[in-house]
């Protein structure tokens, strides 16, 4: 959803559905919102009714700038999908993955419901936020709010350019999209997000020299250290993951953020991934090591404090939820189900077998 949306039409048993804009052009400004789903039916209502809602929000404010590239995905974490949607799940969705070694930690945070709102001003993804915290801001807690922000040349906060290994074009679209592995939700995607504080004044003491060893990079080129001088400790090293002899790339949309005022600095990194497994790895690879000891030597000046995994179901798949949750997802949530609807009330019955999502008809085909 957004101008600058993928708009992917993708091909599943069932029919053509439309991605969320995960591989959307970066921006220059963004919020990260990561909300709790309080108790109670009345929550759960109010975030389905977001999500058929949201895509005219979206409209709305993106169209005061249209140039702006307003873009604004939801995900959601494994308990919250128990909760507003129950079965059928998305195969590989499962609580966030910890990683444990000496003192880093790669930890795990509450979190039920992500937002990620790009565009190239930041008065736009405000007030998108605004109007979405107005809808459910009774219905969720917020667990974390991020504004970030382009630095200089794409650059971290730590002075080296970030997301330089990006794919582009279809390779990013295959890259982040799921398809046949998980046909009930192909065009989706994985999101794993950490909140990451620098050591600014510990890092700037290290020589441009010792950076770059820690890095993989040369600074001011952002051109990649030769084998022969790069550490296997070296941070692009470790976050290469390779299957049957290829390279398994993920979407990076990393933003610096910070408060010069309070002595922060920092990095909020986001992943799309068409599994999630790609993502763990290069953290245990950073965390634990490879092998391990051989860990990444940017903790040393860098510590993550939140971490959550998402799923981001399809553009069409929110389009179509309705407010009223289903028997199973509310029986999944420990909240009595509806009575039965008498026959002669009862709608029309939904087709078995066919591929579809069962959440009711879907609006906007014709997006």
């Amino acid at each position: 959803m957004g101008a600058d949306s993928i708009n992917t039409p993708v091909a599943t048993p069932a029919a053509r559905v439309i991605a969320q804009p995960v591989a959307a052009p970066l921006a220059r400004t963004a919020i990260f919102l990561v909300v709790t789903l309080n108790p109670g039916a009345q929550s759960v209502a109010a975030v389905r009714a977001l999500c058929a809602d949201l895509s005219g929000l979206l409209r709305a404010v993106g169209f005061r700038d249209i140039e702006a590239g307003l873009s604004c995905v939801m995900a959601f974490g494994s308990e919250a999908w128990n909760r507003l949607f129950g079965a059928p799940r998305p195969a590989l969705l499962h609580p966030f993955r910890e990683f444990h070694a000496a003192n880093r930690h790669a930890i795990a945070t509450p979190g039920d419901v992500l937002f990620h709102i790009r565009a190239r001003r930041m008065d736009l993804c405000f007030e998108l936020a605004t109007q979405i915290m107005s809808r459910i801001g009774a219905a969720v807690s917020p667990a974390d709010e991020v504004q970030g922000f382009r630095y200089f040349d794409d650059r971290d906060l730590i002075g080296f350019v970030d997301g330089t290994e990006n794919p582009a074009g279809q390779a990013a679209v295959d890259a982040v999209l799921v398809r046949d592995e998980d046909p009930a939700f192909a065009g989706g995607s994985y999101v794993i997000v950490q909140k990451y504080l620098h050591d600014i004044a510990a890092w700037n003491a290290l020589s441009t020299e010792a950076q770059e060893r820690i890095i993989g990079r040369a600074k001011l080129s952002d051109v990649e250290l030769d084998d022969a001088v790069k550490p296997s400790s070296a941070h692009n090293a470790l976050t290469i993951i390779e299957e049957n002899g290829q390279e398994v790339k993920i979407l990076r949309d990393n933003m610096p953020f910070g408060r010069p005022g309070h002595g922060e600095f920092g990095t909020y990194f986001i992943g799309y991934s068409r599994s999630p497994a790609t993502i763990e790895q290069m953290l245990e690879n950073m965390f634990i090591g490879r092998p391990p000891g051989n860990y990444d030597r940017l903790l040393d000046f860098s510590r993550a404090i939140t971490g959550n995994l998402f799923f981001a179901p399809t553009a069409t798949f929110l389009d179509g939820v309705a407010p009223e949750a289903s028997a199973g997802a509310m029986q999944d949530a420990g909240e009595p189900a509806p009575a039965p609807v008498p026959d002669t009330q009862a709608a029309p019955s939904t087709r078995a077998g066919d591929g579809s999502l069962g959440i009711g008809s879907l609006k906007g085909e014709n997006r």
